[in-house]
């Protein structure tokens, strides 16, 4: 009886240890600081502020657990209303819930796939004409790339409204010269397991306001009063980063810049290799930035390519490849039904149609050269069969 050898599974972007984070994880245990309290924590904030530029850095158990401190440090409490990016995971606006703010979702533009200048401005114009001015305004860098942030800058200043940076996929990355995370008046980052560097769960909010970071190390440390007893004025959290995992993002960090690099040379790869391909259109990357490439996607018209994201996707999983849509825009989700969004023109929802046809590929850092050629191989026989 003839059996089936299944091949080796390539996943979409898989935790990449180097061996360096041993040594971190030993010493938090050698000396016993194996919880939220310890010099991989102090050390890994201040690396990671060093290596963006901002005045501090707070380490938190997750990236979402960084914006909903953002949320809080912004005193966004019930009733409020703040604008988020639609094209995103819904970690970026589940925190909006927790506080009992009301989300409106932007609509993302076409040269980078995020938030669209457009729609935030005819966005903030009503808010000014409804008198309800929203308390921040959540702007993601989609799968690396940076937002357009001097448009989306320009006019969140014009309004006085703050930025959240939401560079959780996007460390490393550039805008301008400037490092992602660090435009908007506070910056998030998560190191999930399958972001770009990773310390299993965890992430960390930047800003250069010490004061409002102050804040953040105290809500996330359950607001403990300075008293001799256990003492609470406000409701806090246990959000602190443990100094064991932390020990193991210290260890990732030192190999961020070779991430970058070689997840770089993967897109670099299918580019040249795929670009020909009828229907075929990679994410872009704008002007004066650098991508960090954390996932490389592309859309897929289906009347040129002759067939569907959704076929080219069974395609690659019938050969144990793991490629994913695009986010589902949160407008479309079930749990935002009854919240606003803005498109990016009146009849034009960009977020929408990249949903529709938009594809992510394998883009692990420790994927081998041959686990590429078999993705490419995937679409190029799938594509040219038609």
């Amino acid at each position: 009886m003839e059996t089936t050898v299944l091949k080796k599974r390539i996943f979409l972007s898989s935790p990449h240890m180097s061996g360096s984070e041993m040594k971190y994880i030993e010493e938090a245990f050698q000396t016993n600081w194996i919880t939220s309290m310890g010099s991989n924590i102090d050390a890994f904030e201040k690396e990671i502020a060093t290596l963006v530029g901002s005045t501090e850095a707070v380490a938190v158990s997750s990236g979402t657990a960084a914006i909903h401190l953002a949320l809080s440090l912004l005193n966004v409490t019930r009733g409020d209303k703040v604008f988020c990016s639609s094209l995103t995971f819904v970690a970026s606006a589940n925190p909006i819930l927790y506080q009992g703010a009301e989300p409106v979702f932007i609509d993302s533009e076409p040269e980078t796939w995020n938030m669209s200048p457009l729609a935030l401005e005819r966005a903030l114009s009503d808010a000014v004409q409804s008198g309800e001015l929203p308390k921040a305004v959540i702007i993601v860098n989609l799968y690396g790339q940076p937002a357009k942030m001097n448009e989306l800058l320009a006019i969140c200043n014009h309004y006085q409204v703050p930025i959240i940076e939401d560079a959780a996929e996007s460390l490393g990355a550039t805008y301008q010269g400037k490092a992602s995370g660090t435009l908007g008046d506070i910056g998030v980052f998560s190191f999930n397991g399958n972001k770009i560097i990773t310390s299993s769960g965890g992430g960390m909010i930047v800003s250069d306001n010490k004061e409002l970071l102050k804040k953040a190390r105290f809500l996330a440390s359950q607001a403990k009063d300075d008293a001799p007893h256990y003492q609470h004025s406000v409701v806090g959290f246990n959000y602190r980063m443990s100094n064991i995992l932390a020990g193991i993002g210290r260890g990732q960090l030192e190999h961020l810049t070779h991430r970058v690099e070689t997840r770089r040379f993967i897109f670099k790869r299918y580019f040249e290799e795929l670009n020909h391909l009828p229907g075929l259109s990679f994410m872009p990357e704008l002007a004066n930035t650098r991508s960090n490439r954390w996932l490389t996607s592309f859309t897929l018209n289906e009347n040129e390519a002759k067939t569907s994201v959704h076929h080219l996707i069974s395609c690659l999983a019938e050969e144990n490849i793991e490629a994913r849509p695009v986010w589902k825009p949160l407008h479309s989700q079930p749990l935002f039904q009854n919240s606003r969004y803005y498109p990016h023109k009146l009849e034009e929802s960009v977020s929408e149609q990249l949903f529709k046809n938009g594809i992510c590929l394998p883009s692990g850092s420790n994927m081998t050269e041959e686990e590429q050629t078999r993705v490419i191989d995937v679409i190029q026989n799938t594509l040219q069969q038609y």
